[in-house]
């Protein structure tokens, strides 16, 4: 990397970020959401949708292993006992499987169940931290925010799935906390095509409410400057 710090395209204004506290966050591209059998599509939704988010994130992640950046990845997933899953939560609609039952790739969202882990197009490196999480936002209940104070990161670049749920969650988390968040629009993906087009916009609503929003072309130019 050329530059210490890097200028990225965004809305709703430019903004400019130190390479050395920025850290790549990946949340939830795992496979009990991506693929058929997991929970995703237990709750009737099309799988296929988030499929589009894949590349752009790859594509990311590639520049920034390159750069040297702190890659986070977050997986959504709960103890074999279910001891940290919330009734309301397991109880909740009316899934063909439930949180915990076995489906075609083990327990569903269950820790240490094939479904669970992350996609291989997108899987960590030895080096690189997994936040394994049992709600939607990447800072509860988690070493998250202790990662990111032992790293001295400040600013986040955000992608995954779903925009308007587990991205958002953590979006507004870490701007609570003080962190500049930059989330990677077609990094992201929603079951809904219109949630994921309001989740985009309320972040950057207001001047930035929560945080600024680009696309991963914007932030491939900025790490390659």
């Amino acid at each position: 990397m050329a530059n210490s710090s890097g200028t990225i395209a965004a809305e709703p204004a430019p903004i400019t970020l130190d390479w050395s506290k920025t850290a790549l966050v990946i949340i939830d591209m795992q496979r009990d959401f991506m693929e058929r059998g997991g929970f995703g599509e237990t709750l009737g939704n099309d799988v296929s949708q988030l499929a589009r988010a894949v590349k752009p994130i790859a594509a990311v992640l590639a520049a920034a292993r390159d750069a040297g950046l702190l890659v986070v990845h977050t997986r959504e997933g709960h103890l074999p006992d279910l001891s940290d899953a919330p009734p309301a939560k397991l109880e909740r609609g009316a899934p063909r499987l439930r949180i915990g039952d076995p489906g075609p790739m083990g327990r569903i969202l269950i820790r240490g169940e094939a479904g669970h882990d992350i996609i291989p197009e997108l899987y960590p490196q030895g080096s690189e931290i997994v936040i394994d999480k049992p709600g939607k936002g990447a800072f509860y209940a988690t070493e998250f925010g202790d990662v990111l104070q032992k790293y001295g990161i400040e600013n986040l670049l955000v992608c995954g799935v779903t925009t308007e749920v587990c991205v958002n969650t953590t979006v507004r988390e870490a701007n609570d906390r003080g962190y500049r968040c930059v989330v990677i629009s077609d990094g992201c993906a929603s079951y809904f095509p219109e949630f994921h087009e309001m989740g985009l916009k309320m972040i950057k609503a207001q001047g930035g409410i929560f945080g600024w929003v680009t696309d991963a072309a914007a932030v491939l130019e900025a790490l390659a400057a």
